[in-house]
């Protein structure tokens, strides 16, 4: 019997809004445009919601309960699940009404979408215990298979979850950590004693997230029918479908006919005898571990390098991210839940991600989905924010000298 194990993450940040020069030391709002601004991040979630997580959360409970069979996993960002609570409620009580199914699995991850696993490990630990235990309030249940933001993975990661007891955790599948073998297969971290590795199926994942509507494809239409043969000519023990869960209705606008495809896919899926929907733990607890999969540097699920290039791959990102991490104990110090909530939503990978330079195909994804005119507005106006914030450090320092108190750090 091969899986099926389709996997959807759901993230939104708060960017940061138009945040000028002037602003500095006068604006401690970073995140709060004005709700007519594209930069409002209310709006920017109702707005998706609308179009995405409600429509296709709908589906996929409507599905559950027509295919005693269907089986999927989603894991979320803190930021998104803090910004659903808010304004989209509906979504996180018909996911409640799911995961009781017992046939939707809920991952781990970091709370603010952060890259901090390479810069801090004790505040990746911090992040990821937050997000734990907004999983187990909202849910009931703690995650037993971590993914880290965008994808990302390395030996250490995958040696980290197994000092932390996971069954599994997810990497992108790609050709060259595999050395021409299949990620049809489970497989393992090196010196793993228990935690397994599950690879993304990247072309029949990104055929759905990517290609679904592009008419110069191929592929296209994509039916399920073509869908269900591909699947089925896969060799291996397991088809790991990984995207972004705002795929359905958001990248691919629901004139394109994609949620009738997701809502015939799963029935023509299990039609094939020889096929079964099953989540990450459940793959894990079926087949075998087949061999080590080595990645001594940093696979990612972006752009065609699929490494870190897309959030650090030039001077402007470095030197934003080098900056705001080197505040870490500055920050700490002041025990100021304000300003330290500022500094991790600063954390976010989406704003090192806008002030991305590559051109060509990369060049327009990131386009597409940053808010700012150009990566420079995006460091720019990130890099101002950030200024202030340093500013409200040194203010939290200063009072301290003046009460006599020791220097934060």
């Amino acid at each position: 019997m091969k899986s099926v194990c389709l996997y959807l993450q759901i993230h939104q940040p708060y960017r940061v809004k138009r945040y000028g020069l002037f602003d500095i030391g006068r604006d401690h709002a970073y995140f709060d445009g004005n709700e007519e601004n594209d930069l409002n991040n209310r709006r920017v979630l109702r707005k998706v919601a609308e179009k995405s997580y409600l429509p296709t959360a709908r589906l996929l409970a409507k599905l559950l309960k027509r295919h005693q069979a269907f089986r999927f996993a989603v894991s979320f960002s803190g930021i998104a699940l803090e910004q659903l609570e808010q304004d989209a409620p509906e979504a996180i009580t018909l996911f409640q009404d799911m995961v009781r199914t017992g046939r939707l699995e809920i991952l781990g991850e970091t709370y603010y979408h952060s890259l901090a696993f390479f810069f801090s490990r004790q505040e990746f630990e911090r992040q990821v215990r937050k997000h734990t235990e907004l999983v187990e309030r909202l849910f009931g249940v703690t995650p037993r298979v971590f993914r880290n933001t965008e994808l990302s993975y390395t030996n250490a990661l995958g040696s980290w979850a197994d000092e932390r007891g996971y069954l599994g955790i997810l990497a992108e599948g790609w050709d060259p950590i595999l050395h021409g073998r299949s990620p049809n297969y489970v497989y393992r971290p090196p010196g793993s004693r228990r935690t397994k590795l599950l690879l993304k199926n990247y072309r029949l994942s990104d055929d759905i997230a990517f290609r679904f509507s592009s008419r110069e494809w191929e592929g296209w239409p994509l039916t399920t029918g073509k869908y269900g043969q591909w699947m089925g000519a896969e060799g291996g023990d397991t088809v790991n479908l990984f995207m972004d869960y705002e795929t359905f209705g958001e990248h691919q606008w629901e004139d394109t006919g994609i949620f009738h495809f997701l809502e015939a896919l799963p029935g023509e899926l299990l039609q094939n005898p020889s096929l079964a929907f099953m989540t990450p733990s459940l793959v894990i607890a079926m087949h075998q571990d087949r061999d080590t999969v080595d990645v001594p540097g940093v696979t990612t699920w972006a752009d065609t390098d699929r490494d870190l290039t897309a959030w650090l791959g030039n001077e402007l990102q470095h030197a934003a991210i080098g900056t705001l991490y080197g505040l870490e104990d500055r920050v700490q110090a002041t025990n100021d839940e304000q300003l330290l909530e500022d500094w991790r939503r600063l954390q976010t990978s989406d704003h090192f991600y806008y002030m991305c330079t590559k051109w060509a195909a990369d060049g327009d994804v990131h386009a597409y989905f940053s808010p700012y005119g150009t990566p420079y507005e995006a460091h720019n106006t990130f890099m101002h924010a950030l200024k202030d914030l340093e500013w409200r450090l040194r203010q939290h320092e200063r009072a301290r000298v003046r009460a006599g108190e020791p220097a934060l750090v």
